[in-house]
């Protein structure tokens, strides 16, 4: 007999051999019915394998994670099984679930697969996945797992394999078809009941430039055809809100081949967003005791090598420039804060000067892989709303808190509801990844922690996803669609003050090392626009608006008078523009509303007679008619209220 203790402490006995999916049986059939994947103590395991030692069992289904994991990874086993049935020639490299659903790299040799192919992929998905053919693991010597792949003359798994110890190989067989693979399947094709090739793109082996060129194939996948119409819907409401569209029509930003790709140029309404945004943050940290600095765009080598930098980041960056002076080597600033350490270390410290708050909107340069390059979401340079704490041991919670006040702040005027707080803390597997000691990775764990618990915020715990100098608190958000996007982030760090050898005198007249913490509410400004853009589908707050209002003449006669108003609404700090066109007042409110403007003005001889106008508000139709001063009032309480 075996002990299986469940995630609320219960524990109960099977004999040995007994699969997850009998344990999940012995609860009850509806769940059986649902349980996709598992997991004894930590480690993924297959759901109708045999298990046969006492441990911590978790039970995952389609509203998991790790269920969902489960899901797209096999599917993705039938989806190269599906390649191959209609494109014999088809070479196979690899294919993981991805965040919405998954994808499988293919060499299609002469071959090409376009839109107008999905259709017939998708037919031969679901006639495969109608077999419930079974998933089974097997082990596999790797003389052996060569000679099979050998035969079939693809260089691609036998790369793969020569790469792997003896021991360690695994193949999961289904059906006709088998994939090296690592495990962590679904008990069943049969579980599938939906599928959406959603995108066919080019891809080198291994993300390489210098490797060949495969053909990507992406996909979806459901256990109810529901919720496949459901994720469509998602889809078009995606493509109406898709920040590149909505940029391009409202004149924010673009691109340049000449300037290079993932390198945006802010058009003026852009540029002037991304200001408001900036003063926005730059009045609330000098509430806050936050000092302004400015740091070059560029810093010697030997600067990166100090923080770490160059070892974790240099062969992903922009490479060295070199100078005429031999041996003398600059990089592209890929991080604000080694540059902030110096600025802390120009001057002598005291305990009486710190917390000192150093805040940059620096701009930052990183070589993304062109093939992961993405409108604003993901650039080669961007500005961060970086700030550096350099603080005592005592001080460290405290301005932690403080910051999750400025990043709540920030989430609740940008309506910004949904959010969870991921303690990010390191991989205790493997420590190499991360610089400095034990002893101070603790003292930063433990002060996160603690201050996420004192704010009560909802936060989940992910090992190994801290960044290489320190634990860190990321603020994933959500948007009006529900996807989640890492925005905020707050981080905890000893090391650096370390190896940049940063001090300050105490009370007791001796020198101390500050701890250092780094932050970014936004994130970046290029990701927090996009982001923002797509949540709020191009209807900003009337505070970030580029144009509040726009005053609509009903004929060019009442052109004066218009310019007369918009004289008027900008002495109340009210950013209007008039639509001096020669055509009809129905199309002017039409573009106007196209333009997401949030008030309209209708201006003709009846409100001029009257010495009152007739607006209009976004999305509402016809509020009435105002006099000037109230409708001033109405705008500017309105915008007061967003920002308090």
């Amino acid at each position: 007999m075996i002990n299986i203790t469940f995630p609320d402490g219960n524990q109960k006995s099977f004999e040995a051999g007994v699969s997850a999916i009998d344990i999940a049986k012995s609860i009850s059939h509806k769940l059986a019915k649902e349980v996709l994947s598992a997991s004894l103590d930590g480690q993924t395991i297959e759901p109708g394998a045999p298990i046969n030692q006492s441990g911590n069992i978790k039970l995952f289904t389609w509203n998991d994670k790790e269920g969902k994991q489960a899901f797209w990874h096999s599917s993705a086993h039938v989806l190269a099984q599906t390649i191959l049935a209609l494109y014999p020639k088809t070479k196979l490299t690899i294919g993981p679930p991805i965040d919405n659903g998954f994808y499988y790299d293919v060499d299609l040799g002469e071959e090409t697969i376009h839109e107008a192919d999905f259709p017939k992929l998708e037919q031969k998905f679901m006639e495969l996945a109608r077999q419930k053919a079974e998933f089974k693991m097997r082990s596999s010597k790797k003389a052996d797992a060569l000679s099979y792949y050998k035969e079939k003359q693809n260089p691609y798994k036998v790369e793969l394999i020569e790469n792997l110890e003896d021991g360690t190989i695994t193949f999961c067989d289904h059906s006709d078809f088998t994939d090296l693979c690592r495990g962590g399947h679904i008990a069943n094709t049969g579980a599938i009941k939906a599928v959406k090739i959603t995108a066919a793109a080019g891809a080198y082996w291994r993300g390489n430039e210098n490797n060949p060129q495969l053909t990507r194939i992406y996909g979806i996948t459901f256990p109810k055809q529901t919720l496949l119409e459901e994720y469509l819907h998602f889809l078009e409401e995606a493509k109406k809100r898709d920040h590149r569209k909505l940029g391009k029509e409202l004149e924010l930003f673009t691109f340049s081949q000449k300037v290079g790709q993932g390198l945006p140029l802010w058009l003026p309404k852009g540029a002037m967003l991304r200001e408001r945004l900036e003063n926005f943050l730059k009045t609330a940290q000098k509430k806050a005791g936050y000092l302004p600095v400015i740091s070059p765009h560029i810093g010697n080598k030997d600067l990166y090598v100090c923080s770490g930098h160059y070892e974790k980041y240099g062969k992903d960056s922009f490479q060295p420039i070199t100078t005429p002076h031999e041996g003398e080597e600059f990089l592209l600033k890929p991080m604000n804060c080694p540059h902030h350490c110096e600025i802390y270390k120009s001057s002598p410290r005291s305990y009486k000067d710190l917390p000192l708050r150093l805040a940059e909107f620096g701009t930052v340069y990183r070589y993304e892989q062109s093939g992961e390059l993405h409108g604003l979401t993901r650039v080669r340079g961007f500005t961060q709303d970086d700030a550096h704490l350099f603080c005592t041991n005592d001080q460290v919670k405290d301005e932690f808190k403080d910051v999750i006040d400025l990043v709540l702040y920030i989430f609740k005027t940008l309506d910004f509801k949904e959010y969870t707080a991921q303690i990010s803390l390191r991989d205790p597997e493997d420590k190499t990844k991360y610089i400095g000691e034990d002893e101070n990775w603790e003292k930063a764990e433990k002060a996160i922690i603690e201050a996420a618990e004192e704010k009560g915020l909802n936060t989940v715990i992910e090992y190994g996803e801290a960044a290489f100098y320190g634990p860190k608190l990321d603020f994933m958000v959500k948007d009006a669609l529900g996807r989640s996007w890492q925005l905020g982030t707050i981080q905890v760090d000893y090391n650096l003050p370390e190896r940049f050898e940063l001090e300050y005198v105490g009370a007791d007249n001796q020198k101390h090392r500050p701890v250092m913490i780094h932050r970014a509410p936004f994130g970046s400004m290029e990701r927090f626009v996009a982001v923002l853009l797509e949540h709020c589908e191009g209807k900003f707050p009337l505070w970030l608006v580029h144009n509040q209002v726009m005053i609509l003449p009903v004929s060019d006669k009442y052109n004066d008078e218009a310019q007369k108003l918009l004289k008027l609404l900008n002495y109340y700090d009210i950013r209007a523009l008039v639509d001096e066109r020669s055509e009809k007042v129905g199309r002017k409110i039409r573009d106007a509303e196209l333009q997401k403007v949030p008030y309209m003005v209708i201006l003709g001889e009846k409100e001029i007679s009257s010495g009152k106008i007739s607006v209009r508000r976004q999305g509402q139709g016809d509020l009435g008619n105002f006099d000037v001063d109230a409708f001033a009032k109405l705008v500017t309480e309105e915008i007061e209220k967003e920002l308090n």
